[in-house]
């Protein structure tokens, strides 16, 4: 496994590849690898014959007072996970390498980032749909990997692949989960013990809608309102957003119908929790 840190080694390494006939998976991270990042890593293998994972910790998707000098970095451990899986280059370039002067381009998915998470962290977005379209001019990747518990950047990122014609094929896999159902994130490092245990909220909260949905139940504000109860159980949590939404637009239901996205955010302590699921209705 080979770690590159500059634009020109891994357009060369990719090049030789791609040149002995090699799909290229690619899985885009912030570090602080977990399961959830391993498990993208184990489909990006199935269906590629070569594997880049990127790590790199974006500093345009982070807002004023949010986490970025926070975040956490164990660099060390993540190569060795990454070797242990397989992989075949860990590129990891510095924040000078992406950004070597003020960035003036920014690619920005609109609509579909303004609700949500896009209502609390303004600007998230773009920095999100920029460093990947950055990225995939970088790596050129055939396929490229993201975990269905970030649903709304998973959305946006296959928009602007399809809107700007990119050659690239986005796989979204499956949200993994702790025992409890809290679904794993890099962020749960900040959680202690006394809110930990309060987590499982999230997921039931969740639970508690697509049981009510399997009864019957369609009034979103109805659903919400349950969901409200369950989390209101613990008073570490504090809601940031409840949405029940059509799952590609991400357009507010009042009454669920067809694909819908249920996704919430909390803060409990430090952390800022996100979670969702979908059903078809």
């Amino acid at each position: 496994m080979e770690i590159l840190k500059t634009i020109d080694e891994i357009r060369k390494i990719i090049s030789k590849a791609k040149s002995a006939g090699k799909k290229i998976g690619f899985v885009p991270t912030m570090g602080a690898l977990h399961e959830g990042h391993f498990s993208l890593i184990r489909a990006a293998k199935k269906q590629c014959g070569f594997v880049v994972v990127g790590i790199f910790v974006n500093p345009t998707q982070f807002g004023p007072g949010e986490d970025i000098d926070k975040y956490p970095r164990p660099f060390d451990a993540d190569v060795k996970a990454c070797k242990k899986e397989g992989v075949d280059v860990v590129f990891a370039p510095t924040a000078e390498q992406m950004y070597p002067e003020e960035n003036l381009t920014w690619v920005d998915v609109e609509k579909l980032s303004a609700p949500l998470c896009g209502k609390s962290r303004p600007g998230h977005f773009r920095g999100v749909a920029t460093v990947c379209c950055k990225l995939f001019n970088i790596v050129q990747p055939d396929v490229a990997f993201f975990g269905q518990k970030d649903a709304q950047q998973a959305i946006i990122i296959q928009r602007m692949v399809a809107d700007l014609n990119v050659p690239l094929k986005i796989v979204v896999c499956p949200t993994i989960r702790e025992i409890d159902g809290l679904a794993m994130s890099s962020r749960n490092q900040y959680l202690k013990p006394d809110a930990r245990k309060d987590t499982a909220l999230v997921y039931a909260a969740l639970q508690e809608a697509e049981v009510f949905i399997a009864a019957g139940e369609r009034k979103s504000k109805m659903l919400i309102s349950e969901m409200e109860k369950i989390l209101k159980i613990s008073k570490q949590i504090k809601i940031d957003y409840i949405s029940i939404v059509e799952a590609q637009t991400l357009g507010e239901l009042d009454e669920v119908k067809g694909k819908v996205l249920i996704a919430l955010a909390v803060k409990i302590g430090q952390a800022r929790l996100i979670d969702n699921i979908i059903i078809d209705v």
